[in-house]
């Protein structure tokens, strides 16, 4: 069930990040080459100790292969603290110039010794529904 939600998923030690993206239409106008996306991110803990995500950085390519690199603390103005088998949910959004790309990165976390270790996001899919990804 949790894979038909997060279509995307990638673990790095004890730490799942899951990633659902979806078009959006009423917020996209494809006439002058801008197209919207938001993806929902489940980041789990599946450790003993918590873990707080301290920073990200986004890897953003659109369909004709021009590529962003997106980097900051925390996610939506947050630095979450994950507890033993917890996890933490977000929303957030991306707009391109072309109708399909790709996202990928990784979050900087935080053990409860103060070592900070990276966590791999999945590579994913924004795509037109109906369309195939782009990879």
């Amino acid at each position: 069930m949790i894979g038909q939600i997060f279509p995307y998923a990638e673990t790095t030690g004890s730490i799942t990040v899951r990633v659902a993206p979806h078009y959006l239409p009423d917020q996209s106008d494809p006439e002058r080459g801008y197209f919207v996306w938001a993806y929902h991110v489940r980041v789990e803990n599946g450790g003993t100790a918590s873990v707080r995500l301290m920073a990200r950085r986004w890897l953003i390519t659109d369909g004709d292969g021009r590529t962003e690199q997106v980097e900051g603390d925390g996610v939506v103005g947050v630095q979450p603290l994950i507890g033993p088998g917890g996890a933490y949910d977000y929303v957030s959004g991306c707009p391109l110039a072309t109708a399909s790309g790709r996202m990928e990165g990784r979050y900087v976390m935080m053990g409860e010794d103060g070592g900070r270790f990276p966590v791999t996001i999945p590579a994913f899919a924004l795509e037109l529904p109906g369309r195939k990804p782009v990879h």
